[in-house]
């Protein structure tokens, strides 16, 4: 079998059970060497353990590490540990998260920031703990966890949500920002059966839900071929890919009713075909400009 990662440095955190588990046992059997995170319950990530010896078990290396993705610190530490062993780190798949469901209305507000901080800034943490080393060493693959309860919504998912969507913005800025040294950042939105997702589906919808059917598409997002700024949704042994879109709208210059107007143009400001993907926020702007016939040139955008 032809292995796409062969002696790449991959670091996943939550990779004690569920999809963290199966994405470590495919990075490693596709050749790289796995950094397995997990909190676990203790600093030395029991469940880690566990796994980091189930991947030797099966020829390949690995090291455990129990940090918390809400420190900083620690997350520096992990990264050093893996650089001490192998002498780089390649791959970063972020991958810790929890879930605290209830509708908004019930939900208290230490629940929204807690997802919030172990999702988007343990995120950021350990892309922060990678990132200048990635950037020296001219090559880097980071992927984001992001979720359809953000890209489209479910009931009792907001806090959830919103860390998720905010992933697809740190992903897209980031993307532009690594570009210039080959580090390459996208998002994954997996649908599997984990621990996280028991409660919520059906059992008959968990048996074809399995968290190994989804890491087939890590593996895609992470390869010196990977793509940049993709948002690759992957369950049941399907893969598709989502777009932040901008529909082709309309321009008003009505002045005293633009409001008026736009109120009862909504139909055709939504209307899909010809829509685009705007390759920058600043895209955005250049669009709109130039709709107005104004000039489309801004000072230090990029």
């Amino acid at each position: 079998m032809r292995k796409y990662l062969q002696d790449k440095v991959a670091v996943v955190t939550g990779a004690g059970g569920g999809l963290g588990r199966a994405h470590a046992f495919e990075l490693a059997r596709q050749g790289a060497r796995v950094v397995v995170n997990d909190l676990g319950g203790d600093r030395e990530g029991s469940s880690a353990a566990q796994v980091a010896e189930d991947i030797r078990r099966r020829g390949g290396e690995a090291l455990v590490d129990g940090g918390d993705v809400r420190d900083f610190a620690q997350m520096e530490a992990m990264v050093a540990k893996a650089v001490a062993q192998w002498g780089r780190v390649d791959i970063l798949v972020n991958n810790a998260g929890i879930l605290r469901d209830r509708s908004f209305a019930k939900m208290p507000l230490d629940d929204f920031r807690l997802v919030l901080d172990v999702h988007v800034m343990g995120a950021v943490n350990c892309t922060k703990a990678v990132w200048d080393r990635m950037r020296a060493q001219n090559h880097g693959r980071i992927v984001m966890t992001t979720s359809s309860s953000g890209l489209y919504g479910n009931f009792g998912q907001a806090n959830y949500g919103a860390a998720k969507m905010a992933l697809v913005g740190l992903m897209q800025t980031l993307a532009l920002e690594g570009a210039r040294h080959d580090i390459r950042v996208n998002c994954l939105a997996p649908s599997a059966a984990t621990g996280m997702t028991e409660g919520i589906l059906p059992e008959d919808a968990l048996a074809g839900l399995a968290p190994g059917k989804v890491s087939p598409g890590l593996v895609a997002l992470v390869g010196d071929d990977a793509p940049t700024r993709m948002i690759l949704l992957a369950g049941a042994g399907s893969f598709e890919c989502a777009h932040v879109t901008m529909t082709r709208g309309v321009f008003v210059d009505d002045e005293e009713d633009a409001a008026g107007q736009v109120r009862t143009r909504l139909d055709e400001i939504r209307a899909r075909g010809g829509e685009m993907v705007p390759a920058s926020g600043w895209e955005q702007y250049r669009l709109e400009l130039s709709k107005a016939g104004l000039a489309t040139e801004l000072a230090g955008a990029d």
